[in-house]
C-alpha cells in the first residue's frame, strides 16, 4: 500500500524540523521526539535513526549531561554545518510552500 501524502510530507520535512528545534535549544533525542510526536504526529522510532545520520553528517554534536533521574543524558547542538543546512532549508520549504499554496488557491 503507497504512503500517504501526509506521510510522504512529514517525513520529507523531519530533518528541517529537528533543526528548527535545536535552534531554539539544546535537547535531547527523547524530547525531540516527544515534540515531533505532540505536533505533527510523527512516530519516535523515526528520529532515533535521522539523529544518528544527522551527526554523521556533521549537522549536529552531542554532549553529555548529568542526570538526576538515571544515566547521564545526550544532548545534541547545532553545528556550523547544521545553522548553514537550517537557513537552506528554510528558504527552500517557505519557497516550496509558497509555490504549492499558489497553486492550490488557484485551483479553489
Amino acid at each position: 500500500m503507497p504512503e500517504t501524502i501526509e506521510i510522504q510530507l512529514k517525513k520529507g520535512v523531519l530533518a528541517l524540523c529537528v533543526l528548527a528545534l535545536l535552534s531554539h535549544a539544546d535537547s535531547y533525542a527523547y524530547e525531540i521526539a516527544s515534540r515531533l510526536t505532540r505536533d505533527i504526529d510523527m512516530g519516535e522510532g523515526t528520529i532515533y535513526p535521522l539523529m544518528r545520520r544527522m551527526q554523521s553528517d556533521g549537522l549536529v554534536e552531542t554532549y553529555l549531561v548529568e542526570s538526576q533521574s538515571g544515566p547521564p543524558r545526550k544532548y545534541y547542538r547545532l553545528t556550523a554545518a547544521g545553522r548553514e543546512s537550517l537557513a537552506q532549508q528554510k528558504a527552500e520549504w517557505t519557497a516550496f510552500a509558497t509555490a504549492v499554496n499558489n497553486i492550490v488557491g488557484a485551483a479553489a
